[in-house]
């Protein structure tokens, strides 16, 4: 009677068959006008059973909320053919759905209320599955296949649907600055530090100190140059061997006899007081560390992840150190649902500091930017991994001796 199992298994096969074109998404709102087949249900309306197939068209207007959620209202004028020696029958049909696309927007399922005019008023359930194909930027064809059950009658009515929908939303641009042009450095021979338009000793040994003009230097000026000088931190008056070291004994080669060191046993290379004792200076340490996550996710896979174990290894040599772990999204999602999942990425590796390697809890603290902070923010796979991240910057300043 009707022609339904052809046209339905023909989009059916489109849906199911056709090769996976994956793409990256950015929630969009979109519009889009449609026409459809519309199959009523056999014993339609009762007793005379008077309503066919028929055709319909409509617009649409939806609302993605994230990746996956959306929700959708539709409005469609039927045009129905008679049955069983009836008229024809024509009139609206008005829907609100609930719909969740699947990863990649491979395809979507939705359900809702619909309300159809006819020869009588029906109200529905309806639902289906359908798939949005991406023609250009802007442009998408609708593809959709649907079922109907009235809550009164119990009739169920099938439709088949293909449309032209128009998203729009905020484009996303990409801010990549290309890298400033390496200028070649000017040559320097004998890597001492003096490039050559200005060396005037370009043969000078690889390591030795050089003064300005890239000759071998006297560091503590004792008359003996670097590169022979065993004791090159000679407290200037000294009187020194050929070697450069006092002529009064110096047990740990430090500069100063030891009659007058206070510190007799120096490390070797520590640059010293007149008095013999190290000197000491500051010296900034620090670590960085970045961890990516999957999508949607706050686990942290691997625990003993190299970079996981460097950084506990840090906060334990340097006690007085404090870390702010920054969580981080990729730009797909609500602001608010990206600024939650950032900061239980944060508190992910916090609490792994803690539990599993003894770190104090008052060192820590925490804070989750959503997508504020995108290191790349082209809308593409790519981009969305590398921005679902987790990073951890920290510093101190420690005395150390001088050399």
């Amino acid at each position: 009677m009707k022609k339904t199992t052809i046209t339905l298994a023909l989009i059916a096969a489109g849906l199911v068959a056709t090769p996976v074109m994956a793409q990256e998404t950015k929630p969009d709102n979109w519009v889009g006008g449609y026409g459809m087949y519309y199959s009523t249900d056999a014993g339609k309306p009762q007793p005379a059973a008077q309503i066919d197939d028929g055709f319909g068209i409509g617009a649409e207007a939806g609302f993605r909320f994230d990746e996956n959620w959306a929700a959708r209202i539709s409005a469609s004028y039927l045009d129905l053919d008679g049955a069983n020696g009836g008229n024809g029958e024509s009139g609206p049909l008005l829907g609100v759905d609930a719909m969740y696309f699947f990863n990649d927007d491979l395809f979507y399922v939705f359900g809702g209320l619909y309300y159809e005019n006819l020869d009588d008023n029906y109200q529905m359930l309806g639902y289906g599955l359908g798939k949005q194909w991406a023609v250009s930027d802007k442009f998408k064809v609708i593809t959709e296949l649907a079922a109907y059950r009235d809550f009164s009658e119990s009739y169920y009515d099938v439709s088949a649907k293909l449309g032209l929908s128009y998203t729009f939303g905020a484009a996303t641009q990409s801010t990549y600055n290309a890298p400033a042009p390496v200028v070649a450095a000017p040559a320097d021979s004998d890597k001492d530090g003096v490039v050559d338009s200005l060396d005037r000793c370009p043969g000078t040994p690889m390591g030795s100190p050089v003064d300005e003009m890239g000759c071998d230097a006297d560091k503590d000026g004792d008359g003996v140059i670097n590169s022979k000088d065993q004791c090159p931190n000679t407290p200037a008056g000294t009187e020194v061997d050929g070697k450069g070291c006092a002529i009064e004994p110096d047990s740990d080669n430090d500069g100063v006899v030891d009659s007058k060191d206070m510190c007799p046993n120096t490390p070797a290379g520590d640059e010293v007081h007149p008095n013999g004792c190290t000197i000491f200076t500051d010296e900034q340490v620090s670590i960085e560390v970045r961890i990516l996550f999957a999508n949607n996710s706050a686990v942290i896979e691997d625990t003993r992840d190299p970079q996981i174990v460097e950084l506990a290894q840090f906060l334990s040599r340097y006690g007085k150190t404090k870390a702010v772990i920054e969580g981080h999204s990729s730009a797909p999602g609500a602001d608010a649902y990206n600024k939650d999942l950032s900061l239980r990425r944060a508190n992910a590796l916090k609490a792994v500091l803690v539990k599993e390697y003894g770190i104090d809890m008052a060192r820590l603290s925490s804070v989750g930017y959503g997508e504020e902070r995108l290191l790349d923010t082209a809308n593409t796979k790519e981009a969305h991994h590398i921005n679902r991240r987790i990073e951890v910057k920290v510093s101190e300043t420690i005395s150390v001796p001088k050399k």
